[in-house]
Parts: structure tokens; C-alpha cells; sequence
């Protein structure tokens, strides 16, 4: 049997379901946040474990999983970042969208390319750039956000988000543009 990847970091997940995805896939310690009102004994854990340990902030690809993400990056700073594209957290059915639906492999690739975000962010790409390449204020735009964050292994983010999350990642202007690139070029093929 082949052996488990053992990850150092401690991996904070929403919930018992998400560990539980998570031990099936990889060799790693999980603190639960048990929803999104995260309370303060949580958050003193999550910091002794980025002192000790380092920590991945590790929540479902939605609206709640990114206020939870938030909220910690408040208080916990240098945490690293997993994002899962939704259509790999999907249920089967479709119809939930989570950490715990993922396949193993998906969770140990979204764990390898974990990294983290820069607090004091260079603005390498404009609010400009992303009117320019059509992610904001267009009917496709959305989806042009989501095969983004995929791409650049960001996670998906608003309108609004994008611009931040872009620089707190430090995306180099290159590798937005030929992300963006790539998407058109799909889509050209798709039309």
C-alpha cells in the first residue's frame, strides 16, 4: 500500500466532514472552525499552530469558506492558502459545494500548491487591467474569474475581490496576462 503524503502544516477546515476528506488523502493534523462565526479559543489555536507548526487555511470554494478565510487572515497573517476550483468540491449531485466532496487527489494537488499571501501587496496588475481583459463589468465575467482563480490557483473571488486577492498573492503581470490569454483563447475554441 502506498505510503500517505504527511503535511507539517496544520490544515484548518470548516468542519468534521472536511477532516475526515482530508485524512483520506493526505497525513495531516486539522483544526475545525465549526462554521463561520470562528470564536476566539479557535483563533488562539489556529495562532499557536502557525507558531509551531505553520498553518493551511484550507475552506470550501463559497461565500462562507471565504469569510471564514478572512476572518483568520485578520488575526493569522502568515497562514498558506489551498483553494479548491468548485467544481471539484461538488457533490455528486451537484447540489453542495465543499471541501468534504472532494476527491483525494484534488485535496493533495490544492495542498501542494498552497502558498502565501502577501499582506503588503505591490499593485502589479490595475484596476484597469481587469476592465481591460473583461472580468469585471461584462456578461462572462464571472466565469472568466472562476477559470482565472484556477488558473493562478487563487480561488474565486467577486468583482470586487479579484483586485485584492491579485496583489495579496503577488500574480506577476505575466502570469495574469497569460492566464488571460489561455481563457480567451478557450473560449474562441468554445465559440
Amino acid at each position: 500500500m502506498e505510503e500517505k503524503m504527511k503535511i507539517k502544516e496544520i490544515i484548518v477546515v470548516e468542519g468534521k466532514d472536511d477532516t475526515v476528506a482530508i485524512k483520506r488523502a493526505v497525513e495531516a493534523d486539522t483544526i475545525e472552525t465549526n462554521g463561520s462565526a470562528i470564536d476566539e479559543k479557535t483563533i488562539e489555536q489556529i495562532k499557536l499552530a502557525a507558531e509551531v507548526r505553520g498553518v493551511i487555511i484550507f475552506t470550501d470554494p463559497d461565500f462562507p469558506g471565504e469569510k471564514i478565510r478572512k476572518t483568520i487572515i485578520e488575526k493569522v497573517p502568515n497562514c498558506k492558502h489551498a483553494f479548491l476550483p468548485k467544481e471539484l468540491a461538488k457533490q455528486k449531485n451537484g447540489k453542495k459545494i465543499g471541501v468534504e466532496h472532494a476527491k483525494p487527489e484534488h485535496i493533495r494537488k490544492a495542498l501542494k500548491e498552497a502558498h502565501v499571501m502577501d499582506i503588503e501587496p505591490q499593485e502589479l496588475i490595475t484596476q484597469q487591467d481587469l476592465i481591460y481583459y473583461r472580468l469585471v463589468g461584462d456578461p462572462n465575467a464571472k466565469t472568466r474569474r472562476e477559470k482565472l482563480g484556477d488558473l493562478l490557483k487563487i480561488g474565486y473571488t467577486n468583482g470586487k475581490q479579484l483586485h485584492k486577492r491579485l496583489q495579496m498573492f503577488q500574480i506577476s503581470r505575466e502570469s495574469f496576462v497569460q492566464a488571460m490569454e489561455q481563457i480567451f483563447q478557450e473560449e474562441q475554441i468554445n465559440e
